[in-house]
């Protein structure tokens, strides 16, 4: 499986491709003006609220894999990607071991399991131990993606009550991807996107409409 530690580079900057295309000086504009092969979302207390917004937000035919992992209880049944569907453009799903990821899916990660990106790509689940006492960790499933994506990764940490997602942010920034947080002010707990943005100052801050913005934004495929 990936390892945590990814490569380093340099994020793009506000001289990326279609920097002076009309809207570009917009929050998040530069996110847009990237084709993105995967979206990482992470987040914790308060992050549900956030996800209402960002998730339909999502356009149908998106070229980018999106893949989930939130704080959950381990005891009981997760019905996000129940709930999401119904909410989505695109198809959305509890993910699976070894399941191939395909483009235009939402993945949301399981209860009780770490949530990885392996090579192939492919979601791998993983039971070892906690990290940040979670598990699943947003930081494991950020790493690995940042290992497996390198620069053509999205990163978005939402509101949440510990650090986690944190060091797998600045992980995503040094593989050359893109890393979104919420803005604090937005955040219903604001301890998740403060660590972030102490770590990776040069994240966008965001509130989550114009997360939405820029979601709806996003390259699609036409569709048939």
């Amino acid at each position: 499986m990936p390892g945590a530690d990814a490569p380093g580079a340099d994020a793009p900057g506000a001289d990326a491709p279609g920097a002076d295309a009309p809207g570009a000086d917009a929050p998040g504009a530069d996110a847009v003006d990237s084709a993105w092969d995967a979206i990482v979302i992470g987040g914790s207390s308060g992050a549900i609220d956030a996800l209402s917004i960002l998730l339909p937000a999502l356009p149908a035919g998106l070229q980018a894999a999106v893949i989930v992992v939130l704080h959950l209880p381990a005891d009981r049944r997760s019905l996000l990607s129940d709930i999401f569907s119904y909410r989505c453009a695109l198809p959305v799903q509890e993910a699976q071991d070894q399941q191939p990821i395909q483009p235009g899916h939402v993945y949301f990660g399981p209860p009780g399991y770490h949530l990885l990106v392996d090579r192939g790509p492919r979601l791998a689940l993983s039971i070892d131990p906690p990290v940040h006492f979670s598990r699943p960790s947003i930081d494991v499933l950020f790493q690995s993606a940042a290992d497996c994506y390198g620069e053509r990764l999205l990163g978005v940490l939402l509101s949440g009550a510990n650090e986690d997602g944190a060091e797998g942010l600045a992980a995503i920034h040094a593989a050359g991807g893109h890393a979104l947080v919420q803005a604090p002010a937005s955040a219903a707990v604001s301890a998740m996107p403060d660590a972030a943005l102490a770590l990776v100052p040069a994240a966008r801050a965001l509130t989550p409409d114009e997360i939405a913005a820029v979601f709806a934004q996003l390259p699609t495929t036409p569709l048939p």
